[in-house]
């Protein structure tokens, strides 16, 4: 897997190709940190932005998107259906909002962004209907436990291509990668590099050993698990030292050393009590 470059990834089980590496917008602010951190990615060779209608940054994204230079076919762009919006109708108008926000004619990868207790089943069937509509190119979930997957998936008989999850070498969510390898559904991390909590020994042996930086070590171990990442970050030089994973592969004995890491530890949310 080494010698990838930035449009590499994986093809989704509805035939769309996805970068592995894309850049996460959360907490980046509106306006001109937004606009400059998308140029700047997408500068770099970035292809994939990762936002969400909760962020309050979709009109950034979508100016910086315009003023990048890159053609919109180049361009893998991801927003997600905040919970209060959940419901069939509300996610349709939502989604209007968001696409809007974005000034885009369609979304490549829409998300609903958490399960909560008992709207995502009707938010799935408005994805269903948009990506029907074409107006969505794939459709998604975020932070998707098994049984949250499995209602919708044996209800409509729609596998949804991504489910977005808290997933670092501190939780490493091998159950459900496993679920999802059976599935045919790929995991994608945020959050990857554990907010910042990167001291850990064991990364920075391995680190040390490649002439790497523990976060482009932890991004490595994550597409040779086939996890795709959207690192966040407003700082050019981190923008551009997060992409430096296509060029190394990391051994079997490395990733088994990362994998023995987790400690089932959340830096976020558990989908099982963010309940609304």
């Amino acid at each position: 897997m080494a010698n990838q470059t930035f449009t590499d990834g994986p093809t989704l089980n509805d035939g769309v190709k996805m970068p592995w590496l894309g850049l996460g917008v959360w907490k980046t602010k509106e306006g001109e940190e937004v606009i400059q951190s998308v140029k700047s990615a997408i500068a770099a060779g970035y292809r994939s932005i990762d936002t969400a209608a909760v962020y309050g940054n979709e009109e950034g994204v979508g100016q910086a998107i315009r003023e990048s230079g890159v053609s919109r076919d180049e361009l893998f762009i991801t927003t997600k259906v905040w919970n209060e919006d959940q419901g069939y109708e509300k996610t349709l108008q939502a989604f209007e909002t968001s696409r809007k926000k974005l000034g885009l004619d369609f979304i490549d990868l829409y998300l609903v962004h958490w399960p909560g207790k008992d709207k995502y089943l009707d938010t799935w069937k408005a994805l269903i209907h948009l990506q029907r509509e074409g107006l969505v190119r794939s459709i998604g979930v975020s932070n998707f436990q098994i049984r949250h997957l499995q209602h919708i998936m044996e209800d409509t008989g729609v596998v949804p291509v991504v489910n977005q999850v808290e997933l670092h070498p501190l939780l490493s969510q091998k159950e459900l990668l496993g679920y999802a390898r059976e599935n045919h559904i790929v995991l994608e991390a945020w959050s990857p590099l554990m907010q910042g909590n990167l001291d850990q020994p064991v990364l920075a042996q391995i680190a040390e050993k490649y002439g790497k930086t523990t976060a482009q070590v932890i991004l490595r171990w994550d597409i040779q698990n086939g996890i795709i990442v959207i690192p966040k970050s407003i700082k050019d030089h981190r923008i551009c030292e997060n992409a430096g994973i296509f060029d190394f592969e990391l051994s079997a004995a490395d990733m088994a050393a990362i994998d023995g890491l987790n400690q089932n530890k959340r830096f976020g949310s558990n989908p099982d009590e963010f309940l609304f």
